[in-house]
């Protein structure tokens, strides 16, 4: 589109960025301060004072980098206090590796670093939650206010006018729609009704009094001309104008503005995790399955040997699956049936299968006879969380029937999902239920924090093992 051309798009930037800054890096100073005081009495010596200082830079950099900056008005509040988190978290992270390089770490206190570590992220999440409240609740009282006008009165701009009305935090009073093709069949005006049309010369008249603060811009794509039209007029103007594209008419997994070398560019079909997020899955997988198999290890001795006495064959059963990107990988797991089916047809276990050896039964049924993939995560090829992996043959049979089906496998399969943790673990006998299935694994995948993982591994542990529906 022409007015996004030559790298004029830009992401907002709040007027408050700075203040926003001082106070996470006030926040952190005074963090360690209470840290030294409370374990050991410390002064704030030069070397504490070091690593003060470059925990800041590195928070500031990151959350920079995050976008963590910008305007808090529309960005919900968990998600303010899951990004701070997580930039919290690599800062420690590059702090140690640091203090490893440079064989400085005996220089400090443990006690110090750990309640300084545990206690900043608790202070940096109040202090947010505290501002927010404090502005929420000055807008919800009608102080902090800006006007929004909505130019195109479609399903889009209706979605807009509708989210702002149902999240009074957001400080903005809607003052009406304006579309000058609607506004030539329906003669009505902004000015004579605050839910009624206006045609775009009022808008921009309005605009240039200083009585608009937010254009919200929701034509269908295809109207370009008038886009940009309506745009350059706007320019006259000190209001903040927004596009809104109708996006809605994809299925967007993890959609998000990049750039191509200056040129914008929307993604369709993305991983969430790319980048830093990749980085924090990864370490997250190796940590957790690291721990879960030093927990596990003589469990798992135990079934590999009940394997053996019970029936003849490997203790372990490979099974090729889709991985990242589509990608065949071997998936292990403890022998469970009198085969060992990887071919083009891979018939599902069902209820009273007389493949599934008695023990086999018992794995399946808890789910042990999972814990080998442990071993996959630390490999690489799958993860602790995410889409369970399907035999190859299903996959090709799937992918033909449910739209969508392969964007599952923009992440790495997962030993455990939501999915599953949600109810839809087991046989697949219809379409219906391998769609449900398909449904909440693309809920992840759009979805996908740190947060969220933590939540599928604990309900996972509560009432994950265990399935009727696991033959």
């Amino acid at each position: 589109m022409a007015l996004m051309s030559s790298g004029l798009a830009r992401p907002h930037s709040s007027k408050i960025a700075f203040l926003h800054r001082a106070l996470d890096a006030t926040v952190i100073l005074i963090s360690l301060t209470i840290a030294m005081q409370v374990t050991h009495g410390l002064d704030f010596e030069p070397r504490y004072a070091q690593a003060g200082v470059w925990s800041v830079l590195l928070f500031l950099s990151i959350g920079g980098a995050r976008h963590m900056y910008g305007s808090w008005r529309v960005v919900p509040i968990q998600e303010a206090i899951a990004a701070t988190l997580i930039t919290w978290f690599w800062v420690v992270v590059i702090l140690v590796f640091m203090a490893f390089l440079g064989k400085s770490s005996s220089d400090y206190s443990r006690a110090v670093i750990l309640v300084w570590f545990g206690l900043t992220p608790v202070l940096l999440a109040l202090m947010r939650f505290s501002l927010r409240m404090i502005l929420n609740s000055l807008r919800s009282s009608g102080r902090n206010i800006r006007t929004l006008a909505v130019a195109g009165k479609t399903k889009l701009g209706q979605q807009v006018v509708n989210k702002v009305e149902k999240t009074p935090w957001l400080g903005m009073e809607f003052i009406g729609f304006f579309d000058d093709r609607l506004a030539e069949r329906e003669c009505r005006h902004a000015a004579n009704d605050a839910q009624g049309i206006g045609r775009f010369g009022e808008l921009v008249e309005l605009a240039r009094e200083g009585k608009v603060d937010y254009i919200y811009i929701t034509l269908p794509m295809k109207a370009e001309n008038r886009i940009v039209e309506l745009v350059n007029e706007l320019s006259d103007t000190t209001a903040s104008v927004y596009l809104v594209p109708n996006f809605f008419v994809f299925d967007l997994l993890h959609g998000k503005i990049t750039s191509l070398d200056g040129i914008p560019v929307l993604s369709l079909h993305e991983s969430p995790f790319y980048g830093v997020d990749g980085w924090v899955k990864r370490l997250e997988d190796i940590v957790v399955a690291s721990l879960i198999l030093l927990l596990i290890a003589v469990p798992m001795a135990i079934i590999a040997l009940g394997v053996k006495l019970t029936s003849p064959g490997p203790a372990l059963f490979k099974q090729r699956r889709y991985g990242l990107n589509g990608a065949v990988v071997e998936v292990w797991k403890f022998r469970s049936m009198t085969v060992c089916e990887d071919g083009d047809k891979v018939v599902q276990a069902q209820k009273g299968d007389m493949r599934i050896t008695p023990f086999g039964a018992f794995l399946r049924k808890t789910s042990l006879d999972e814990l080998p993939q442990f071993f996959n995560v630390l490999q690489g090829t799958m993860s602790v969380v995410g889409p369970r992996p399907h035999a190859v043959s299903h996959n090709e049979e799937y992918r033909k029937l449910i739209r969508g089906y392969m964007l599952r496998h923009k992440v790495k399969p997962g030993i455990t999902g939501w999915a599953q943790v949600s109810g839809w673990r087991g046989e697949t006998e219809t379409l219906d239920k391998m769609e449900m299935r398909v449904k909440y694994d693309l809920e992840y995948v759009q979805n996908w924090s740190l947060w969220l993982d933590i939540k599928i591994i604990f309900l996972t542990v509560f009432k994950g093992f265990i399935n009727k529906n696991a033959y």
